[in-house]
């Protein structure tokens, strides 16, 4: 259960980042109604996205989990900014799947780089009644 909160909470925070970092990269003052303006279409994109793949079910995979959610939060956010005329030039769209692509699913390589001890498979040691028997 917090794994699968986690993995939610982790994309939204590598799309706040991104919209932070754009926002200042193109002097928008960085204001909680600017980075809600310009973000909810990729909040929207990740809710959906983690809907429609069930990421619950393995949070941290990166396939196809997490290249089916970035494809997703990609494709809803891109609509829906068309949809709402906010712009999606070809260049904007080119540096938003290049640089949230390597956020959402470096975030997640590095999930399952620390988590990999938890993943593998223990090994079975004899029960305690086995190895007095064998004295």
């Amino acid at each position: 259960m917090f794994r699968s909160l986690g993995a939610l909470v982790g994309d939204l925070l590598i799309v706040l980042l991104f919209v932070g970092i754009g926002m200042i990269q193109h002097g928008t003052p960085l204001t909680s109604q600017n980075v809600l303006l310009v973000g909810w279409p990729f909040a929207v994109g990740v809710l959906l996205g983690h809907l429609a793949i069930r990421a619950w079910r393995a949070p941290f995979r990166l396939w196809p989990h997490g290249v089916f959610v970035w494809a997703i939060t990609l494709a809803t956010a891109m609509a829906l900014r068309t949809l709402f005329s906010a712009g999606t030039e070809v260049s904007f769209v080119i540096v938003t799947a290049v640089v949230t692509g390597v956020l959402m699913l470096g975030w997640r390589a590095l999930a399952l780089y620390l988590t990999r001890a938890e993943r593998a498979p223990r090994a079975t040691s004899k029960a305690p009644a086995e190895s007095d028997a064998a004295r």
